[in-house]
């Protein structure tokens, strides 16, 4: 039988001793979801709640609140953070949180990582509770870790977190007007934003591109996670961590030019099974038309499984380019990909 490491062999706690332990990089990542109502996301994306700047507020506090997790939980070592990320998406009525937390030591980082998704989701229900006080944060759930002895840990599907139904969740007995539409997974379509930009995810620069994106295809009807952004010497790890659920979509800005630390191409080819090289070609087409040096631009795009996966410029110019060129695209293609779409051309 396991033993819990953090009570010794009278039931007394303990902080464990790590001294013999190896320092190696060690990554957690975390999520969870506040529930609340469609018109609280419309204003949380809308930045139009009574307490505005809703989003950088809780990420600021998941960011703070990592950096804190020894004070706050008794038994965990204190350590230094390399990295602490927080994100959000939007469905229907929630709002999705996702927080990475990175560290070279002894120890991992896994209570970081959650400690920043519950107090995110706690500063979101300050936030949005003048107009949802009913509000939930669900989930709180650990998704990955890596480093360590025991390397690669992903959290097994079926431990995924399901609704557990109250009093209040009780349906109405079913009639001829209120049987509901059955939901195909198939209807629901997911995009992933991705970012490569050292000096965004260091926080020296703001990023200008990752958002535009998500509101487009927020506008398009997907249930958009991130931006997520990555420095350029990560972005592997970001293109990994974005296909972790096999989204429908996803579109990354930044790191497609010929300096020494652009390597977006090279990540995405290493994880495409198959290229689409006229999608890419028309997106650079487009902005040479207006831009010339957009011909520098080494964007690739193609499909991981089932996800289309496209790389655009950094620069806003060039994410409008993407985005013209994909907008009549997307529907048949992402028909294709489900194994649908018409392919007669008469």
């Amino acid at each position: 039988m396991s033993e819990l490491s953090h009570v010794d062999r009278e039931g007394r706690a303990r902080m464990v001793d790590v001294s013999a332990k190896s320092d190696t990089t060690r990554i957690a990542v975390a999520a969870g979801e506040l529930r609340t109502t469609a018109e609280v996301v419309a204003l949380v994306r809308a930045d139009d709640m009574p307490k505005a700047d809703v989003l950088s507020t809780a990420r600021i506090a998941g960011i703070a609140g990592a950096k804190k997790t020894s004070e706050l939980i008794p038994l965990c070592h204190q350590l230094a953070l390399s990295s602490v990320k927080v994100e959000f998406g939007f469905t229907e009525d929630t709002i999705t949180i996702e927080a990475s937390a990175k560290t070279k030591g002894p120890t991992g980082v896994e209570m970081e990582a959650l400690t920043a998704v519950a107090v995110a989701g706690l500063t979101l229900h300050d936030m949005v509770k003048a107009v949802d006080p009913a509000a939930t944060l669900n989930g709180v759930r650990l998704l990955t870790k890596e480093g360590g002895k025991h390397g690669h840990w992903e959290r097994p599907a079926e431990q995924e977190p399901v609704d557990i139904p109250t009093l209040a969740d009780e349906p109405e007995p079913a009639t001829e007007d209120n049987v509901p539409e059955p939901i195909s997974d198939a209807d629901e379509r997911t995009a992933v934003v991705l970012v490569a930009s050292t000096g965004a995810a260091v926080g020296t620069r703001a990023d200008t591109t990752g958002p535009v994106l998500a509101d487009w295809l927020g506008g398009l009807g997907f249930s958009v996670r991130g931006p997520l952004i990555y420095a350029d010497a990560e972005i592997d790890i970001g293109l990994a961590d974005a296909l972790r659920f096999e989204p429908s979509l996803v579109i990354s800005t930044g790191g497609t030019g010929a300096s020494p630390t652009d390597a977006t191409p090279e990540a995405t080819l290493a994880v495409l099974d198959r290229e689409l090289p006229g999608v890419a070609e028309a997106i650079r087409q487009r902005g040479t038309a207006k831009f010339p040096l957009a011909a520098l631009s080494r964007g690739v795009a193609g499909l991981a499984g089932r996800s289309v996966v496209v790389n655009l410029p950094g620069s806003p110019g060039g994410v409008k380019d993407g985005m013209a060129v994909l907008e009549p695209l997307l529907d048949h293609l992402l028909a294709q990909v489900a194994g649908g779409g018409n392919h007669d051309n008469k």
